[in-house]
């Protein structure tokens, strides 16, 4: 068997085990989901006509519309926090150790948990978006390809966070460390564009929340899925998307290879 036939044997195996981890104690993953769903939830009902108003909409739907892509990200960004956690609970329950003394692919431990991690913001991304649509949220102006665009970068932008995510995981010495350490991937969301425009900041704060990249990515997707214009938003999120990437991926690989774990 080749060496690429044994990398994705491995990594199968690696996805499933933490496909079933995630299936049997769904209890993390469901309070990190339940935080979008009630900013959601919140911002609509409670500060919904107010936020409206302030944009120029003329009824609540108008700020269901602008917030919507908001929390389709923040959902990502919620999601992969219990990435962080999972890949430090197996650095130090000695599981690693294991994996390191038996004959499989080395990278596949990691590759697993980002292609699971991946998988769970997807389906999570789908039912903040189904809630979404329930309450009110349309997006009758996309084509099929902006649709597929739209997936494509939240897909995307999963990627980046997750490899960000496992790095996080490893430098933490418990699974609460981890949590903590990746805490910034709710923080962010939350001082962008998700739930007001960027002009209506302080003037000092606006560059902070146009450039961080949670921003375009948001900006992106609202033009994608709202026919608003992206400008240099989509160049912006795809250029933040890749060197994220890049860069967890090397934090991931040198910490994982130099751990004696």
């Amino acid at each position: 068997m080749s060496s690429l036939s044994l990398a994705v044997r491995d990594t199968h195996t690696m996805l499933r085990r933490n496909l079933l981890h995630a299936r049997r104690y769904p209890s993390l993953t469901l309070n990190l989901l339940l935080t979008p769903v009630m900013l959601l939830l919140l911002f609509v009902y409670i500060f919904g006509d107010t936020m409206s108003a302030g944009i120029g909409g003329a009824d609540r739907s108008a700020y269901i519309a602008y917030l919507v892509p908001g929390i389709l990200m923040m959902t990502i960004g919620g999601t992969t926090i219990g990435t962080a956690v999972s890949v430090s609970t197996d650095m130090n329950e000695g599981i690693i150790a294991r994996f390191r003394t038996m004959a499989i692919h080395r990278g596949s431990v990691l590759v697993g948990h980002v292609i699971g991690s991946v998988t769970q913001c997807v389906m999570s991304v789908v039912l903040v978006g189904a809630v979404a649509a329930a309450i009110g949220f349309r997006s009758t102006d996309a084509t099929a390809l902006e649709w597929l665009a739209a997936f494509a970068l939240l897909t995307l932008f999963a990627l980046a966070l997750t490899w960000i995510a496992v790095g996080m995981g490893l430098i933490s010495p418990n699974a609460e460390a981890a949590g903590n350490n990746a805490m910034p991937l709710i923080f962010l969301p939350l001082i962008s564009s998700t739930f007001v425009p960027i002009d209506a900041m302080p003037g000092w704060f606006q560059p902070i929340a146009e450039y961080q990249p949670f921003t375009p990515a948001i900006e992106t997707l609202r033009g994608l899925l709202l026919g608003t214009g992206i400008g240099h938003n989509g160049w912006l999120a795809l250029a933040w998307c890749l060197a994220l990437t890049v860069l967890g991926y090397l934090w991931s690989a040198s910490k994982f290879n130099s751990d004696p774990k």
